[in-house]
């Protein structure tokens, strides 16, 4: 695999750290700022709101910007965010660090995943896409539980700061790593034509139901571990260093799901979302349950970022293939599909918990949002199965150097 996905990588793993560890450090920050659980939610929340408006703005302000000088600004603006947090003096500051932060990920992940797919064969895309978020899963596994300790340590803030040379790092790597695009003026003017027909392919029927599947699936996740912290401490039993541990779980399985689904999309794309989105909705399920036990909450905890993360790469893939003649859009939306279900599942598990339902209720909306999942995947490989016998016309030429 070429090089310049490290780079990606790179980006990928502070864009993860950030996103991820304020869920380990959701206590601290709610205690230092005086604030609920629920309330302090809204930092996943905004997070997420953020990612979904940032997606599609900033792809559409960059289209006469090269790819990596694009990639380069966005973290550029991650810095500054993380920065902005990390000297908060209230909640509505570290609160607008959030979503100042979050305005650079949809879009990175959407142009990385562009520039990650035109870097290798097409029947390699998929991989090539799952080692970019790589980075994502690998902060999962290494950046939050060690961001997580440092914060329980030393202080939050401190947490932050680093996240934020970690995206001065990204920086750094993206301009050593990542190639220049091919053309100057003539590539940018082709890009600043194609504006309309992203646009356009963002009305695929195809498209908008890969994007609710994300939405749904990827939700689910996120109503269990937006509030791991609190339902590990509270219902499972464990201390600080268990919670450290727990959050360690949770990254290996994000990276095996992350690698296996990217793999397997490569050769079965469609009954492998069957297959995992069916699975997560019953994991969270017994997780309101497992929860309390805590063997079962390893276990599940375990299971929930594998089959989690088996969803990524092929939903990724999938709308880049629906939408291969405009896909820089289509794909930087697609990621804040990923956090819109963020923003949802966290909001909706902040509810069920002020309602008095328990700290363990947020596992079923889980269920419930990846359960709809699954339908949709259903509804679209049978769609696609009705239109695969009807004759289609040919697709409009598209250069290649546009896309």
């Amino acid at each position: 695999m070429p090089i310049a996905l490290l780079a990606l990588a790179i980006g990928a793993f502070g864009i993860g750290t950030t996103e991820f560890v304020i869920m380990g450090l959701l206590p601290q920050v709610a205690a230092e700022f005086g604030v609920s659980i629920p309330t302090a939610g809204y930092l996943v929340t905004g997070y997420a709101v953020g990612v979904l408006v940032g997606a599609p703005f900033m792809t559409i302000l960059g289209t006469r910007v090269s790819r990596k000088h694009m990639l380069m600004a966005l973290m550029g603006i991650f810095v500054v965010g993380n920065l902005l947090s990390a000297v908060a003096p209230a909640f509505g500051v570290m609160l607008a660090g959030r979503v100042v932060a979050s305005l650079a990920h949809g879009a990175f992940f959407g142009i990385g995943s562009v520039v990650a797919a035109n870097l290798v064969a097409p029947h390699k895309r998929a991989s090539a896409i799952a080692l970019m978020f790589t980075g994502l899963t690998v902060a999962n596994l290494v950046g939050v539980p060690l961001g997580t300790l440092l914060g329980q340590q030393a202080g939050w803030r401190l947490t932050f700061a680093v996240v934020a040379a970690l995206g001065v790092v990204a920086v750094i790597g993206v301009a050593l790593l990542v190639p220049a695009d091919q053309g100057s003026r003539d590539l940018n003017a082709a890009r600043a034509g194609l504006v309309r027909r992203e646009v356009a392919a963002l009305g695929n029927v195809q498209v908008l139901l890969a994007m609710a599947m994300t939405v749904l699936g990827f939700g689910g996740v996120f109503a269990a571990i937006t509030y791991i912290a609190p339902m590990m401490t509270e219902a499972a039993g464990f201390g600080e260093s268990g919670l450290t541990w727990m959050l360690v779980l949770l990254g290996v399985g994000m990276v095996i799901g992350n690698l296996v689904g990217g793999r397997l999309a490569d050769r079965a794309l469609m009954p492998l979302l069957y297959v995992s989105l069916a699975a997560l909705a019953v994991v969270l399920g017994l997780f309101t349950f497992a929860a309390y036990s805590q063997l079962a909450s390893a276990v599940a905890v375990l299971l929930i970022g594998t089959l989690g993360f088996a969803t990524v790469p092929p939903l990724q893939k999938r709308v880049l293939d629906l939408a291969s003649g405009a896909p820089t859009l289509a794909s930087a939306v697609n990621v804040g599909a990923f956090n819109l279900g963020n923003a949802l599942a966290a909001w909706l598990g902040g509810v069920v918990i002020s309602a008095g339902l328990g700290i363990t209720a947020p596992n079923w909306v889980g269920a419930l949002l990846a359960g709809s999942a699954f339908v949709l995947a259903v509804i679209s490989g049978l769609l696609e199965r009705r239109q695969a016998h009807r004759p289609v016309s040919a697709p409009a030429t598209v250069p290649a150097e546009a896309v």
